[in-house]
């Protein structure tokens, strides 16, 4: 009898643990379609599902790029979110409170259009030939 018990112990606590290890956003952009590199690799472009088991407190560099717009750099940082799985595993295993914290479910990044110079007019006098 107590050998059924103790195996749904268990696998209830790795279940908890599991979950609460991942974590995911959405990275978007507007517009979409911005090809996305975190950390450097390319990664997809927008809107791009990013997951990970990064510990609290890791960051993500993200580099946002589209033709016709300045490129766009930043970070995302796994210390956005409680994550209640988490702190649930964590009172029943440590470790998981190295994952207590999540993402924010969404990253929304403006792209700004490159802007070109307007064209100098032609001197008096010139004629176009």
């Amino acid at each position: 009898m107590r050998t059924p018990t103790l195996r749904a112990i268990a696998a209830a606590t790795a279940l908890l643990v599991a979950s609460g290890c991942a974590s995911s956003t959405i990275i978007r952009s507007e517009p979409p379609g911005a090809k996305v590199y975190l950390n450097g690799e390319m990664a997809g472009r927008t809107p791009l599902v990013m997951s990970d088991t990064k510990i609290v407190g890791s960051t993500t560099y993200v580099r946002l790029v589209l033709d016709g717009y300045q490129p766009f750099d930043g970070v995302i940082q796994r210390n956005e979110s409680f994550d209640v799985g988490a702190c649930i595993g964590g009172v029943l295993v440590f470790f998981p409170f190295l994952w207590i914290m999540g993402y924010k479910p969404d990253h929304n990044f403006e792209l700004t259009p490159l802007r070109v110079p307007p064209a100098e007019p032609a001197p008096r006098g010139a004629t176009e030939w």
